[in-house]
């Protein structure tokens, strides 16, 4: 029984529909990855944002806890002020006099703290501005990126079917005997199944080819890499 040959232009055409459909169906599925991928942005964003706003709070909190403290002290210094004017004896005068003396300092220090806190709640409002802004424009660019994502998924599904149903007829062409082993390959390696020799070696591995191999592929019978089992075919002259 004479070997099987195998036209060169069939394994020309099965390794370029191979390589085809394994950039679309890359594309195909990093479409979802980018949008997951995206939202996951708009998360981490909107979770920035609310952690800025947190810490405004804690700082508007802080300065109205002072200010109750503050107004805590005027009202007992206004206590104290009528008490020393009923002071009985000048010992009980001088201590509610001290004890005035160090909550008006005391009340100052408040002051001067909240005067702080109020200035630090103003250059505050810059940064939830841009973080904000920030936002708003990462929620942009997801939404155009999904509506990019989902403008081109039927295209390219469109596309992997048209391949696969040319892909079937080109895998028809082979020869029985070859074509078990070509999709035992295929199924292992995907378009890595196939090489093109290129200046007498394997553009697979980057390995010599024999040159009775290369004499063999143009003989159109079936040959493979001996370093890593692709099917060969000798590439297309430019």
């Amino acid at each position: 029984m004479s070997s099987p040959t195998v036209s060169l232009d069939v394994l020309r055409t099965l390794h370029r529909i191979h390589k085809q459909l394994t950039d679309l169906k890359d594309r195909r599925d990093r479409g979802p990855r980018q949008i997951l991928a995206g939202d996951a942005g708009i998360k981490q964003r909107e979770d920035e944002l609310n952690q800025v706003r947190e810490e405004l709070k804690t700082m508007r909190k802080n300065i109205d806890q002072q200010q109750l403290q503050m107004k805590s002290n005027e009202q007992k210094i206004k206590d104290l002020d009528t008490k020393l004017n009923t002071a009985a004896t000048n010992r009980e005068y001088q201590i509610l006099k001290d004890q005035i003396a160090a909550d008006k300092m005391a009340n100052s220090v408040l002051e001067d703290e909240i005067i702080e806190m109020m200035e630090q709640v103003d250059a505050f409002h810059p940064k939830i501005a841009e973080a904000e802004g920030v936002v708003k424009t990462t929620r942009e660019k997801v939404a155009a990126g999904r509506k990019m994502v989902e403008s081109q998924a039927d295209s390219i599904l469109g596309d992997i079917a048209r391949l696969e149903a040319e892909l079937k007829q080109s895998e028809a062409e082979l020869p029985e005997r070859i074509r078990e082993t070509y999709l035992r390959l295929v199924g292992k390696k995907g378009e890595d199944a196939l090489a093109a020799v290129v200046d007498g070696a394997c553009s697979g591995c980057y390995q010599q080819v024999p040159v009775n191999v290369q004499a063999n592929i143009r003989l159109l019978q079936p040959s493979f890499c001996r370093t890593c089992g692709r099917l060969l075919y000798v590439a297309e002259e430019k």
